[in-house]
């Protein structure tokens, strides 16, 4: 692997933007999830033992037990860790030295914090995979406001390995489950016949997606399983070719789920993870900057590393024809296939491939440490060099034990490989696990909604005879609504009701707080659903009485003439899911204390110090605006000022040209000859000085010798 110090700063700053991201779509959401009336508000997590400070974050590591000794109740505390983690991310995407390991470290701090207290709504995997990639950018960023210098460490190609080691497993792991989890729809290559519309939230696209055919959506998901399963093996290749297709082919899988599905900061943070497989060669291509490396490779091996490229994907795609029995079918103008291999087989496989991709993890991050020593033994000057290899022993070492720690929830893919793990790996697993440093992946296990998309409607009435929908500004509900593009947002209270749709109420105890809040009017819950208030039907008074319905759900299909419906989705009825509820009814009183919903402790006093007042200024200045739009429009303004600077930075270095070469050429000329005329003149006067000097001289010696 080559220099990778642009990759690393294009890495950093893309991790301040997804922070920016993550920390500002959650804080819009926070009155209405966790405030003092909101779903599940969040000093139910926090119990005030009278413990020592460091037992309680050591418990339950989270900055909000500082909240108290602040004069901050939770709610505000959580809005303050927030705007604080938002105003920090922006300023490290607009200012290059604050991409600090300090600074990294504090929004990892600030984002575990607020994990910490989110209960359902924020156990989520990428929530999982932005604390544990938040973690290692600590470890891969310069360490500028201490020390004060921006080069970069030696270390550096060491701890960015761990990125590329967490890639490989975030999406071997996603493939790999697809399969042990015996899903008929992976297993029967039909499975994104229905993910386009049973996913979450779709995208407008996803509709135009689902109407392709059936033989299309079968090679679809073989590609999947090829990228996701083969593919990344390639990430540890010697051939630099090698990952730099790996590392297109993720890109292209990525992209295009962002643009068929709103999956929040999920993907970006996913293509942030692909820039380990980059080089600073490979960068300065993407700018049509001429690469200063001299490429000193001989022509032989040129010719057997083009050859043995071609052996590999020449395997991969014959190993692809194989497995999944591909054929080319001329009735239907496409391209057959069906899983040519059985569950036992597979398992074998996976059996057999597992701890072999650990030894493979363990050479590559052995000559990347191997790499690191040799170039600090070659740094000049005793004291350097000393210091140089005290920082890579340490950092060597911190990237040893992160990978040794990251083994324990890669090897659930495989029963036997993760039971012949060393004891002393998985003690020191469970002493960091709550602290989210690693975690175990594996998205899309089962596919759902094979028979329909299941869909909650929430439905209010005044009277209980004239009921009125209930419509979420996000999810699935008016069948005449188009599916928007939210991401990178993240509506947590839409994502949830997807879920609770796949059970019963019962097991969504958070269901029945959201029903006992709409009767109660809380705006902070009401915004959750519709920003702007008076677009939902009950903004006046809230309603008497609630029920809620379960629905199927699926995208219309083209009409006979080729001509597009006027309707996004039809439904038919399911079954009542949550039976009609008021206020005082003894069916909401009773599960109401049978989750622990009732909120029994006195209402608290609103603190008026300077911060809380500050926090409250903040909150009715973004009231009202759009999520989605907030985000956006700060992530435009952000990249807008970067691209600025940049074109700015690049004009300085550019050499002039054309016209205005010529002028600037004429202007040096003239300039040199207008310094030559006045060094001659300076010359002539300097001449006429010394003569007139010689003369004093003459005369002088001449009145001497009358004198004697």
């Amino acid at each position: 692997m080559g220099d990778i110090v642009l990759p690393r700063r294009l890495f950093l700053w893309s991790m301040a933007a997804i922070y920016l991201a993550a920390f500002v779509s959650l804080y819009v959401q926070i009155p209405g999830l966790y405030g003092n009336e909101g779903l599940l508000p969040a000093r139910w997590q926090l119990r005030y033992s009278g413990k020592p400070l460091e037992e309680q974050l050591l418990s339950s590591p989270t900055l909000l037990w500082l909240g108290p000794r602040l004069g901050l109740d939770t709610h505000t505390a959580m809005e303050l860790l927030c705007l604080v983690g938002s105003a920090l991310s922006l300023a490290a995407v607009l200012v290059e030295a604050l991409r600090d390991s300090v600074v990294f470290f504090c929004l990892w701090a600030l984002y575990l914090s607020l994990y910490q207290v989110g209960q359902v709504f924020l156990y989520f995997q990428w929530d999982n995979l932005l604390l544990e990639t938040g973690f290692l950018c600590i470890l891969v960023a310069p360490l500028t406001i201490i020390r004060g210098s921006r080069g970069v460490r030696e270390h550096d190609t060491v701890t960015f390995w761990l990125i590329r080691w967490l890639l490989f497993r975030l999406m071997f792991a996603s493939g790999v489950v697809k399969l042990t989890s015996r899903c008929p729809t992976w297993w029967g290559l039909t499975a994104l016949t229905y993910h386009y519309e049973t996913q979450c939230i779709p995208t407008p696209l996803a509709w135009f997606v689902h109407q392709l055919p059936v033989w299309w959506q079968k090679l679809s998901v073989v590609a999947t399983f090829v990228v996701e399963i083969a593919a990344p093996f390639l990430f540890f290749s010697p051939l630099r070719r090698l990952r730099l297709g790996a590392f297109y082919l993720q890109v292209l899988l990525q992209v295009l789920i962002i643009l068929s599905g709103n999956y929040n900061f999920f993907n970006l943070l996913t293509l942030v993870l692909c820039l380990s497989l980059l080089d600073d060669q490979h960068v300065h291509f993407w700018l049509r900057k001429a690469d200063k490396a001299n490429n000193s490779d001989s022509r032989l091996w040129s010719w057997l590393s083009y050859l043995l490229e071609l052996a590999v994907w020449s395997l991969m795609i014959v190993a692809t024809i194989l497995c999944f029995d591909l054929q080319v079918d001329k009735k239907k103008n496409g391209i057959s296939s069906r899983t040519a291999f059985t569950y036992h087989q597979f398992n074998q496989f996976l059996k057999t491939v597992t701890i072999p991709c650990i030894w493979i993890g363990v050479l590559s991050l052995l000559w990347e440490i191997i790499k690191a020593m040799f170039r600090c033994a070659c740094v000049s000057g005793f004291l350097k060099r000393f210091f140089r290899t005290l920082q890579w022993i340490m950092f060597a070492a911190a990237t040893a034990a992160m990978f040794a720690v990251s083994l324990v929830p890669f090897s659930y893919i495989e029963y036997d490989s993760n039971a012949r793990l060393w004891p002393e790996v998985r003690q020191a697993y469970d002493h960091v696990d709550r602290f989210q440093l690693v975690n175990s992946y594996g998205l899309f296990r089962r596919m759902t909604g094979v028979g329909g998309r299941p869909e909650v409607v929430i439905e209010g009435s005044y009277d209980g005879i004239k009921w009125t929908e209930i419509e979420f500004m996000y999810k699935p509900g008016n069948l005449s609504a188009p599916p928007p593009y939210v991401a990178p947002h993240q509506p947590r209270l839409d994502w949830q009701m997807w879920f609770a749709a796949l059970g019963t109420h019962t097991q969504a105890p958070w269901f029945t707080s959201l029903m006992y809040r709409l009767l109660q009017g809380k705006r902070d819950v009401i915004e959750l659903i519709q920003t702007d208030v008076t677009q939902y039907p009950f903004h006046k008074q809230p309603p008497a009485y609630l029920r809620a319905h379960r629905y199927k759900y699926w995208f219309t299909e083209p009409k006979a003439d080729g001509s597009y419906p006027q309707r996004w989705w039809r439904r038919v009825y399911d079954e009542e899911y949550y039976p009609t509820v008021h206020l005082g009814s003894t069916v909401l009183e009773s599960m109401l204390s049978q989750y622990g919903l009732k909120d029994k402790s006195p209402p608290r006093r609103v603190s008026n110090i300077t911060v809380a007042q500050a926090v409250r200024w903040v909150r009715s200045q973004v009231r009202g605006v759009p999520p989605h739009i907030l985000i956006w429009t700060l992530m435009a303004c952000s990249i807008s000022f970067c691209l600025l600077k940049g074109l700015r930075n690049r004009n300085k270095e550019m050499p002039v040209t054309g016209e205005a070469a010529v002028a600037v050429n004429a202007q040096m000329k003239k300039s040199d000859d207008q310094q030559a005329v006045e060094e001659d003149e300076q010359e002539g006067e300097d001449s006429k000085e010394e003569d007139e000097v010689e003369e004093e001289t003459v005369t002088d010696n001449k009145e001497d010798e009358a004198e004697k």
